[in-house]
């Protein structure tokens, strides 16, 4: 069952893509080798963009580019090495703009929104499609990490499924790989969320889940180097 905050604010931007676009979003998001990457995530931002949705200038245009930021999530290349994040971002943008009847305009800034997720931490406005846009982008990027904030058990849950999308990489490769990631979060300390008013809500629960993280990893990661 779809819920209530996919409803609505589909139901927002839904005369502004063709006919099939929500079917092709539809069964990207429950693609079987998704667990973190599927549909609990897109409705735990717009759930979130729903509340917050005051801070947002064009809150329908954050909404386009939840819907389609992970449509495409492949973990693995054919020659079976590992897909850098990039590309599935590009594949999402170009998808978006194949079902997207937006304004020109409009259609840029989504892109430009879905382009930012390739490097949460570094991405920046290069153009201003419309006054507030930095700042849509901001709230958008400090959305997408708002799980880093979240009470730990999830937290942990999120790591899981991260896990099951890469169960083909070795156990002591996942681990390095998940704590190279958590260590450039925790890195950043105050400016891992980007905005006043998300600061606030996830910054002080995020750092203590990195925390507790790091060093969950960093045994395990000795223990796996031990037994080799």
């Amino acid at each position: 069952m779809i819920s209530n905050p996919v409803q609505n604010l589909w139901a927002l931007i839904a005369s502004r893509h063709d006919t099939k676009a929500f079917s092709v979003i539809d069964a990207a998001y429950r693609e079987p080798q998704r667990r973190y990457h599927d549909w609990s995530h897109i409705v735990d931002l717009l759930a979130k963009l729903d509340s917050l949705k005051g801070l947002a200038v064009r809150p329908d245009l954050i909404a386009a580019a939840i819907f389609w930021h992970d449509v495409v999530y492949v973990t693995r290349d054919g020659d079976g090495l590992l897909r850098p994040d990039a590309e599935n971002v590009r594949a999402s943008a170009a998808l978006f703009e194949q079902h997207a009847k937006f304004d020109a305009s409009d259609t840029d800034a989504v892109h430009d929104l879905i382009m930012a997720t390739a490097d949460h931490l570094h991405a920046r406005a290069v153009i201003e499609h419309y006054p507030g846009f930095s700042r849509d982008l901001d709230l958008f990027l400090d959305l997408d990490l708002s799980s880093l904030g979240a009470p730990w058990r999830v937290f942990e849950r999120n790591l899981g499924r991260l896990r099951f999308e890469y169960a083909w990489v070795p156990e002591p490769l996942f681990c390095l790989g998940r704590l190279q990631m958590i260590d450039t979060f925790a890195a950043r300390g105050d400016g891992l969320y980007r905005r006043d008013e998300t600061r606030k809500l996830w910054a002080g629960k995020a750092h203590e889940n990195l925390a507790r993280a790091q060093d969950e990893l960093r045994q395990q990661v000795a223990r796996l180097a031990s037994s080799a």
